[in-house]
């Protein structure tokens, strides 16, 4: 199934940052538990290392999330087709980054002061949900536009038949 090189990097190196970011979280864990028992208290505006973890692991999610709609959008474009590409995926991705945005967005709290607060400590899944929305508008955009191409390039039959996961360096 893995049969490119940078495809294969690419996974390893993912978990790697997985295995080291829930190793790094395991262990701010540990230290919290250990302030909390040794009775060290904190101010309610500073941020603790957990929560800094939690921004960090939500921006981080963030780039990955938008960065995940790329790679689909630049191949429907070589190719000009969709074939392949369930809609249904990308409808209901788009229902649940709908959902999930505003959900975020009609929780906010009613005070002014609080409400800029709630919309720092969100921001990196507002960006990442209504983004990854917006993308996926072009993906749609592509549906419409490559299903009235009936007819096919010659040079791009062969690109329509090949297995996706083949010859992704050149790509």
């Amino acid at each position: 199934i893995l049969g490119s090189k940078s495809l294969k990097n690419f996974c390893i190196t993912w978990i790697v940052v997985w295995i080291g970011l829930c190793v790094i979280l395991l262990c701010l864990l540990l230290l919290r538990n250990q302030d909390r028992s040794t009775g060290i208290e904190r101010s309610n505006n500073s941020l603790d290392m957990i929560e800094m973890s939690g921004f960090i692991c939500g921006y981080i999610s963030c780039v990955f999330y938008l960065g995940s709609r790329f790679p689909q959008l630049y191949k429907n474009f070589r190719r000009k087709s969709t074939e392949g590409t369930s809609y249904l995926l990308f409808a209901l991705a788009m229902m649940g980054n709908c959902t999930y945005g505003l959900s975020l967005v009609l929780k906010m709290p009613a005070t002014e002061s609080s409400r800029a607060l709630y919309f720092l400590h969100h921001l990196p899944w507002l960006i990442g949900s209504f983004g990854v929305l917006f993308i996926d508008i072009f993906v749609t955009v592509q549906f419409v536009l490559y299903r009235q191409h009936k007819e096919r390039q010659p040079g791009l039959v062969a690109l329509e038949v090949e297995p996706l996961l083949v010859n992704e360096e050149t790509a």
